[in-house]
């Protein structure tokens, strides 16, 4: 079986669906999928451009991001190696209302079994109960 990579610009087409013929390339994907013709892969990456260009560009609210993202990733017909973590960021996104990355990152150090991050961007990360923002200065770093 054929291993493919899905980028972005495939999902949000058929996201936003405002050219039919691109729109419907991903619902083509995903039956050649579902009959075993392909393996669809896609990671972390593509899934942060996606909430950042529907938030940016067409001016979607998280909770629309988050609801339409939830049912791309938990679909078993696209492979994430970090489906839970995604998962988790957009809920956190949504419900803390945070930013995806910052979101992403808390998530994918609770799946690692880290607590404590250095960072400048308190404000965020404070809102994540599994967070420790460790407070420094230069000198306590040196």
């Amino acid at each position: 079986m054929n291993k493919c990579f899905v980028d972005s610009n495939i999902i949000i087409r058929y996201i936003i669906d405002d050219i039919p013929e691109q729109s419907e390339i991903f619902s083509l994907l995903l039956d050649k999928a579902e009959m075993g013709d392909v393996e669809l892969v896609c990671n972390s990456m593509v899934i942060a451009e996606i909430v950042w260009t529907l938030s940016s560009f067409y001016k979607f609210s998280k909770e629309k991001i988050t609801e339409v993202l939830q049912g791309i990733i938990a679909s078993k017909l696209l492979s994430f190696c970090e489906r839970t973590i995604l998962l988790r960021s957009l809920e956190d996104f949504k419900d803390l209302n945070i930013d995806f990355i910052d979101a992403y990152i808390a998530a994918w150090m609770n799946d690692h079994d880290v607590q404590d991050l250095y960072t400048f961007n308190k404000k965020h990360f404070k809102r994540l109960s599994h967070v420790n923002v460790l407070d420094f200065s230069s000198r306590a770093v040196e």
